[in-house]
C-alpha cells in the first residue's frame, strides 16, 4: 500500500499547471507524482473554480469566519481609540 504524503499547496499548483499543458499525459502525471487520477481531477476543478485559493487545505474552513471576526474586533478597537482621540483634542481645544 503506498504511503500517503500531503502536497502542499504549491505542489498541488504545480502538479495542476503541469496537467493543464496540451501535451501533458494525465496518468504519466499522476503516476510521476504519486497520486491518483480522480485526486488530480478534484485539483484541478478546485483550481479552475477558486485559483491557489481553492487548493489550500480545507481544515483551514473556519479561517474565514475567524479572520471576520478578528477584523470586527479590530475595527471596534478602531472606533474606540478614534474617539478617545476626538475628546483629547477637544479638551486641548484642537477641534
Amino acid at each position: 500500500m503506498p504511503v500517503k504524503t500531503t502536497k502542499t499547496t504549491e505542489e498541488k499548483l504545480a502538479i495542476v499547471l503541469e496537467g493543464l499543458k496540451t501535451e501533458s499525459n494525465i496518468s504519466e502525471l499522476c503516476r510521476k507524482h504519486g497520486l491518483s487520477q480522480s485526486l488530480y481531477y478534484k485539483w484541478r476543478d478546485k483550481f479552475l473554480e477558486g485559483g491557489k485559493k481553492g487548493l489550500m487545505s480545507s481544515s483551514g474552513g473556519n479561517s474565514s469566519s475567524a479572520d471576520k471576526t478578528k477584523l470586527e474586533e479590530y475595527e471596534k478597537v478602531i472606533g474606540r481609540q478614534t474617539i478617545e482621540i476626538q475628546i483629547l483634542k477637544k479638551n486641548l481645544n484642537l477641534i
